[in-house]
């Protein structure tokens, strides 16, 4: 059977959402673009062994909508997308899956640009190149930019630094206890520059290679993934899956500051009123975790590596602005760069507007 996009009926404020079939090549993935009045959605790609396509749909729409506004909150002109694949990423990848996907991609037209997430590889991405021109995030070519888990993991630690200054009075974190949960690309660049910064490094995966590396090369205590909130800590780095802050794990929470790489870290917008309610300084996910795709929105622009360098430092600089409007205005962190997302693409759209 060949390749088949279905338009599904897309929920209010998104623009677009496409079901991907192609039982050949073992293809099921969605696309969604969320917002493209910052420019043409860009968000990347992941591969996950969803028990359904409801939950892959839901979750697709979650990240598409994530994108819109990290890309917003990054200055980077570009809108919000994202799309998966449904599948066991360990067992299910084929070329000729990464190329179906590549012609599905090619199919918008540059409406939507692609890149890794969790479960793809640079190497998986070249696949998808060889169908489209809209695939990013590629170990080579005149604008590759490679890998972003590195990126990723930089902006996190310079917001992380930001956010010690205002909790402890300083961005030194010698003998701060900092826990990593997730040790994947982006977790275990984090526990390394955090090591580096003197850190006192616990770390919690299921990966139990990944564990012993972390602690044979950097003196990190293991932490069971079930004890995570039991653990006295002053510092907590989510940087695997979503969700992991719920209004009962904020109850047992020690860490006066969080500020991790994972996705959609509040269960529900709720839980951030939880956590300033315990004086425990929350930084927005999708404002830290942008690194990632600076570096990609580097390679859609064909821009230089001073572009990444810069937006880096902006994200670390909007961090700072976050936390002061969020202490003036006795506002969540969330609901201060929600608000700032909504200014900014409000004005984005007047100026649409009188363009057209």
């Amino acid at each position: 059977m060949a390749l088949k996009l279905v338009e599904e009926q897309a929920p209010a404020g998104y623009e677009r959402l496409v079901y991907i079939e192609d039982e050949e090549a073992g293809l099921r993935a969605f696309v969604c673009v969320h917002s493209t009045v910052l420019g043409p959605a860009v968000g990347g790609c992941r591969m996950w062994n969803y028990a359904t396509l409801e939950e892959a749909r839901t979750d697709v729409l979650r990240l598409a909508a994530g994108m819109t506004h990290k890309n917003a909150m990054a200055g980077l002109g570009l809108g919000g997308g994202k799309s998966v694949i449904l599948g066991d990423p360990r067992s299910d990848k084929t070329e000729a899956l990464f190329r179906a996907f590549g012609r599905a991609i090619e199919s918008f037209k540059g409406s939507y640009y692609t890149a890794e997430d969790v479960g793809i590889s640079p190497e998986d991405m070249a696949v998808v190149a060889t169908q489209t021109a809209y695939a990013v995030g590629l170990d080579h070519g005149a604008h590759a930019s490679g890998d972003p888990s590195p990126f990723t993991a930089e902006g996190v630690f310079q917001c992380l630094k930001v956010g010690a200054r205002a909790v402890f009075g300083s961005d030194d974190l010698t003998g701060r206890r900092v826990l990593v949960q997730g040790l994947g690309h982006v977790g275990w660049s984090l526990a390394e520059k955090l090591h580096a910064a003197g850190a006192q490094l616990v770390v919690s995966d299921v990966n139990t290679a990944a564990v012993e590396k972390a602690r044979d090369t950097l003196g990190a205590e293991f932490c069971a993934p079930d004890a995570v909130f039991a653990q006295q800590i002053d510092v907590f780095a989510p940087c695997a899956l979503g969700g992991i802050l719920t209004h009962d794990s904020v109850a047992r929470l020690s860490a006066k500051l969080v500020c991790g790489a994972a996705n959609n870290q509040l269960l529900e917008p709720s839980v951030a009123e939880a956590l300033l309610e315990r004086d425990c300084l929350y930084l927005p996910d999708y404002v830290v975790n942008a690194g990632g795709i600076i570096s990609v929105a580097g390679e859609v622009h064909r821009a230089g590596p001073e572009y990444r360098a810069d937006r880096l430092a902006q994200i670390a600089s909007r961090v700072g602005q976050i936390i002061e409007i969020s202490r003036d205005q006795h506002k969540t962190t969330t609901q201060v760069a929600d608000e700032m997302v909504a200014d900014i693409l409000a004005a984005a759209g007047k100026v649409t507007q009188l363009a057209s």
